[in-house]
Formats: C-alpha cells, sequence, structure tokens
C-alpha cells in the first residue's frame, strides 16, 4: 500500500544492514537523477521536447530518446531500455509511465541484481502464509502491486534463469501463482525493463533465454553515454548548480570557462551521475561567498585526467 502511495521501495523482515544500506543508495540515486526543485525547472528550460520536462538534452541522439518515449508512451509495449550505468534508465520508465494512461496508477520499480535468487522470486511473485520457513503471512509481490500500472525491472540481465521461464509466462499469459500458493493470478501490468549488459552476448552464452529477450524488446531505447553528448554536459551542469546551491545555502552562479573545459573534455565512467556528484563536491567545497566554480573546486580525477591526456 506505501510503495502505491509513491513509497520508492520496501525491505520485509528479517533483513540485514546492507540490504537496507543498498536500497537508500538505490533511492538517493533516483532522486538525483530525477532532480528537485531547482534542477526540475533548469531541465524545462532547457529542454525542447513537449511534455518532458523533467528531462534535460538538446543533443540529437537525446532529442531523438525523448521523440521515441513520446511516441511510445501510451502503448502496452514493453519496452527495454538500455544504457550504460548513469545514463538514467530508471529516469526514461519513469517517464514512460507519466506520459501513459496509467499515469495515475502505480509505478513499481524492482532491482534485480540487488537481491539473491530466492528473493527476487518472493519479490516478484509474493507468497502464501506458510510456503516456506518464516513466510508468517500471505505477502503479495511487485507484479500484484502494480496492476493496472507499470512494473519497471532493473538490470533485468541479471535475472537467474529458473526466475526467467516463470518471467515469460507472465508476459505471455499475464498471470502467475504466489509462491507456495495453487490459486492463478491475474494483472494487467506494462512491463518496462533495463540493462546494461550485452544481452546478445548473454543469449548466446545461454545465460539468457532468446524467447524472454525477444518479448521483453518489443520496443528498445537506447541511452547514449554522456561522453557522446557532449553538448548536453553545459545545461547539466548549470542544473546541477543551481540545485545544489540551493540545497547548500550557496551562491556559485557561474562555471569557470576553464573548469568548463574540464568538465568537457573528461570522459565520465560514471556518465550523468558523476558529473552530478562532481559538482556537488565542488558547490560543497566553495566558500559561501565565492560566485564562481574554479577548476581547484572540481574533483582531482576530473583535474588529472586533462593533465594526463595533455587538454
Amino acid at each position: 500500500e506505501a510503495m502505491r502511495l509513491g513509497a520508492y521501495d520496501y525491505i520485509s523482515k528479517p533483513f540485514e544492514l546492507d540490504d537496507v544500506a543498498k536500497m537508500v543508495r538505490q533511492a538517493l540515486d533516483r532522486n538525483s537523477i530525477n532532480g528537485t526543485g531547482a534542477g526540475k525547472r533548469s531541465a524545462r528550460q532547457h529542454t525542447g521536447a513537449v511534455g518532458l520536462s523533467h528531462m534535460i538534452g538538446e543533443s540529437p541522439s537525446m532529442q531523438g530518446v525523448f521523440r521515441m518515449v513520446e511516441r511510445v508512451a501510451d502503448s502496452r509495449a514493453t519496452v527495454l531500455i538500455r544504457g550504460e550505468s548513469g545514463t538514467g534508465k530508471e529516469l526514461i520508465a519513469r517517464s514512460l509511465h507519466t506520459h501513459s494512461s496509467r499515469a495515475d496508477k502505480p509505478f513499481v520499480a524492482v532491482s534485480c541484481a540487488a537481491l539473491p535468487e530466492t528473493l527476487l522470486e518472493s519479490e516478484l511473485f509474493g507468497f502464501e502464509k506458510n510456503a516456506f520457513t518464516g513466510a508468517n503471512a500471505q505477502k503479495p509481490g511487485r507484479f500484484e502491486l502494480a496492476n493496472t500500472g507499470t512494473l519497471f525491472m532493473d538490470e533485468v540481465a541479471d535475472i537467474p534463469p529458473p526466475i526467467q521461464v516463470k518471467l515469460l509466462r507472465v508476459l505471455q499469459e499475464r498471470e502467475f501463482e504466489r509462491i507456495g500458493g495453487t490459486r492463478t493470478i491475474k494483472v494487467d501490468v506494462r512491463m518496462i525493463a533495463a540493462t546494461n549488459r550485452d544481452v546478445e552476448k548473454a543469449v548466446a552464452e545461454g545465460q539468457f533465454r532468446d524467447d524472454l529477450y525477444y518479448r521483453l524488446q518489443v520496443i528498445q531505447i537506447f541511452l547514449p553515454p554522456l561522453r557522446e553528448r557532449r553538448e548536453d554536459i553545459p545545461i547539466l551542469a548549470a542544473s546541477f548548480l543551481e540545485k545544489f546551491n540551493e540545497e547548500n545555502n550557496r551562491n556559485l552562479s557561474e562555471i569557470a570557462p576553464e573548469s568548463m573545459e574540464l568538465l568537457l573534455n573528461y570522459r565520465y565512467p560514471g556518465n550523468i551521475r558523476e558529473l552530478e556528484n562532481a559538482i556537488e563536491r565542488s558547490v560543497v567545497m566553495a566558500e559561501r561567498t565565492s560566485t564562481l566554480l574554479t577548476p581547484d573546486l572540481l574533483p582531482l580525477t576530473i583535474q588529472r585526467f586533462a593533465d594526463r591526456t595533455g587538454n
């Protein structure tokens, strides 16, 4: 019920502290990529895609992504979002949901790689009371929670083979049974999946079912890495600067040309998330009276990258 009302996720007891920490990190990452407050206002100012105001990008590749989102958002077709870690795959998934007729219905997310096989199965399909040791009450799974809405499965290529079989059935028949149950439960769920892995390679190596892959990739959306859309770096940096100024009571109003050159030349293995972290670090390290983001405020990885490459 909490997830239906907008909670990011929940953890069942008993749990490990590491699981809690990982879930909190994922929630923070999602919030960072989505942006809040001033960050959203900057997005509205910079993006050229109607109805996708919380997303930022003027590069041709991102404008193509925005057009694709608008085109397929209101269909029931399964979407597979592909791209490196930190490119904003969950943000795209939420945009697909927000701009569909299911927008007022639940959006439920699950990270497939964050859960061991036994826990992932129970999280997806739920379980009946006494289905196994510790099952003291009936629990609905994510498919039930997402009924009439959208289920987003991140890192879907990491799903173990036994669960792939059950997932294929849900996609084909839109029905399943809880663990330990015999009653067939029918659901109306729009499925969106994401992965940063080479799925074709996983299929060729027998790690991922080819029939499931074909079911998932009815529509594919490819998110480019930040190093391939460098023209978006200035507007992303400006948006993050505004956001973290507000959060940290700072007054950095401008990025020095030398700093921008460093930002433009860096490779960003962590993509948008890494750029955001770099701007946050710079804002926090700045003097309260400073108005200019100078190169010395940027992380050493970005400063030293220029020294190594001679830029």
